[in-house]
């Protein structure tokens, strides 16, 4: 699967929310103080972010954990035309009424091009240029910083972007 971006465009990338995802905010150290700051701040910050008209590459994981809403009642509230690449939390149940694009997708812009997936480890096509993922957070950001210009991947989730979909034009310019 693959598809050609053009520079006029408005992509935006970001993955890993975990909305209604209590646990996370003291797994991943988040800055909030309940669960319902963090839902809100997420969708705030994406909407003052995304216009209804651009288009947004999700990398996985939209809400998890007990009690929470399924991914499809959260995809409602967030501005764009959103693209799922399917993460490790994005189950059948969860996601009901999103299409996702499974395990990978890759783009091109700008003569670029990128293996969008949520996860570095999973299973993937052959691939030699840059890798944009989620799946990490913030746990490991010796090996998986925002960019890691040596290995050629970027780490979008969440807390790497201060929970602001990143731009594909400010990705470029830090490349």
């Amino acid at each position: 699967m693959s598809s050609i971006l053009t520079p006029a465009t408005m992509i935006y990338l970001i993955g890993d929310l975990h909305l209604d995802h209590t646990n996370i905010i003291k797994y991943c150290n988040r800055p909030f103080s309940s669960v319902e700051e963090m839902n809100e701040t997420l969708v705030k910050r994406w909407n003052e972010t995304v216009t209804v008209e651009d288009t947004v590459y999700y990398l996985g994981d939209i809400a998890y954990g007990r009690g929470s809403r399924d991914g499809s009642w959260w995809w409602q509230k967030l501005n764009g035309n959103k693209i799922l690449i399917k993460g490790n939390h994005d189950r059948k149940e969860s996601i009901r009424g999103i299409t996702p694009v499974h395990k990978w997708h890759i783009a091109e812009l700008g003569g670029v091009r990128f293996l969008l997936i949520h996860s570095p480890d999973y299973d993937k096509p052959e691939w030699d240029g840059w890798m944009i993922h989620g799946h990490h957070h913030n746990n490991f950001p010796e090996l998986y910083p925002l960019v890691n210009k040596e290995k050629k991947t970027i780490n979008v989730s969440a807390e790497m972007l201060d929970y602001y979909p990143l731009s594909l034009n400010e990705l470029l310019n830090l490349l």
